[in-house]
């Protein structure tokens, strides 16, 4: 199998390829029509933040299974294209929290003490003592908002420096942030309260341009605003003016709304403190990711486990042994359903009996409607797009599950429902996991679901 390295990685990862067997060719800098040009070679892409992954380049992806970002931004991937192809798309959302967290401090460090300024003015010839008088960080008030991985990190750190540590995130549950030990605010009051505010939330159309003029102006005067998350939660344009007018006394930005930046009043603010994109430029944090992505996406690759991925539930080793068994049954059911059901469908319940309880059976329910797509629609069905293109066609999928069956250990039993009529087909596995289906429609039947069978209803 062929992987394209179109982004910076770590040779630990780029090693990991090779002694696992794959071809990998190693191209960055490319432009999106090269990309475009190439791209349908290759099983896996890796990147970072410099490539987009388009839909226009997707449709020429015709081999690709799977996209991995060294990193946890994904903004620069169009996801709902990837899943309605059939493409994984993973992260690394563990392995640089680190390093972006202690840049976060860093930054809060260089802009209280006018550190930047300090250093080009010394080189400069001036030794300007009295202009660069900083700020105690000890009981200044910082406002965090999001606490994941990176926002807890920095938050902890913050505490660490005695500083009084404000957080706001709509995901997390207050009292997740208290027994943290930290105080849940509202956002508008964390606005009120805060001498600094650091953003730590994916890009999303809810958190694009959200520290924008009307944020600003709750904010204290003076307040200190730092961005070491996504380019584009912070409003550039609505930053500088509220630099200008002395609103916000100071910024600090690892990340930009177009990266490079180019020249813009922003970057000629004295007050700006700003990094090229730095957050998870440590070595240590390069291989971390490195390792991390090529790890991910060999194991998928070669075994079909799938961990940190975005558009399809994650199914790891442990899972995978317990359900693997049932993905070939399940898919057979739901191939058998296609050719019994009367279309279109309504709507497809799966009912898990007997030992399921407490497992992810949503790639069992997966394998269900791949088999059942597969035979009468003309994209090609797997089972990251199968639930996508069920629902493009009005069909619900529900699924439910019992603890006991009268009959068997396990049993699977799918119900197509359409304005015709209701149609059931259950299965189960005998001996050593041979799948078998045991019901069809109000008939017990004992049935290998392989090869070619004639079933005639009489």
């Amino acid at each position: 199998m062929k992987v394209l390295i179109s982004d910076n990685l770590g040779e630990a990862g780029i090693k990991m390829f090779q002694e696992e067997g794959f071809e990998v060719d190693v191209n960055m800098g490319l432009s999106p029509d090269e990309l475009k040009g190439i791209i349908g070679n290759y099983d896996a892409l890796i990147i970072r933040s410099a490539t987009k992954v388009t839909e226009d380049l997707l449709e020429s992806a015709s081999c690709l299974k799977v996209i991995g970002r060294a990193g946890i931004g994904l903004d620069n991937v169009e996801i709902p294209a990837a899943s309605k192809r059939g493409i994984v798309v993973m992260n690394t959302p563990g392995d640089n929290v680190i390093t972006t967290a202690e840049h976060t401090i860093a930054l809060i460090l260089s802009l209280t003490r006018n550190i930047p300024l300090g250093t080009s003015s010394l080189k400069d010839g001036r030794w300007e003592k009295k202009n660069l008088q900083g700020k105690e960080l000890y009981n200044k008030v910082l406002g965090v908002i999001g606490f994941g991985k990176v926002g807890s990190i920095v938050a902890d750190r913050a505490r660490g420096l005695k500083m009084q540590v404000i957080v706001y995130d709509p995901f997390v549950t207050p009292e997740r942030i208290e027994k943290a030990g930290f105080e849940y605010v509202s956002l508008d009051e964390l606005y009120k309260k805060a001498d600094y505010i650091t953003v730590h939330v994916p890009k999303l159309k809810e958190t694009t341009g959200m520290l924008n003029k009307e944020a600003f102006d709750k904010m204290k005067d003076g307040v200190m605003i730092i961005n070491c998350a996504r380019g584009g939660i912070v409003k550039e344009e609505d930053l500088y003016e509220a630099m200008k007018s002395g609103k916000v006394a100071g910024a600090a930005l690892d990340v930009f709304e177009v990266e490079p930046p180019g020249k813009s009043s922003l970057l000629g603010m004295d007050r700006l403190v700003c990094t090229p994109h730095l957050g998870a430029s440590t070595k240590e944090a390069q291989t971390n990711v490195a390792v991390a992505v090529a790890s991910q996406i060999i194991d998928y690759l070669k075994n079909g486990t799938i961990i940190n991925a975005v558009n399809i539930p994650s199914v790891t080793g442990e899972l995978m042994t317990k359900l693997g068994p049932f993905l070939a049954l399940a898919e057979r059911i739901g191939c058998l359903m296609a050719q019994l059901s009367s279309w279109p469908l309504k709507e497809v319940v799966i009912d898990y009996t007997g030992d399921f309880m407490g497992l992810d059976l949503s790639p069992v329910s997966r394998a269900v409607i791949k088999g059942l797509l597969t035979p009468v629609v003309k994209d090609d069905v797997n089972f990251v797009n199968a639930i996508i293109l069920a629902k493009e066609r009005g069909i619900r999928v529900t699924e439910t599950t019992h603890s006991e069956s009268k009959d068997y250990l396990n049993l699977i039993t799918v119900s197509t429902i359409s304005p015709e009529a209701t149609n059931t087909v259950a299965g189960t596995l005998f001996g050593k996991k041979e799948p078998r289906v045991v019901k069809i429609d109000n008939f017990r039947v004992e049935m290998v679901p392989q090869g070619h069978l004639v079933l005639i209803n009489n």
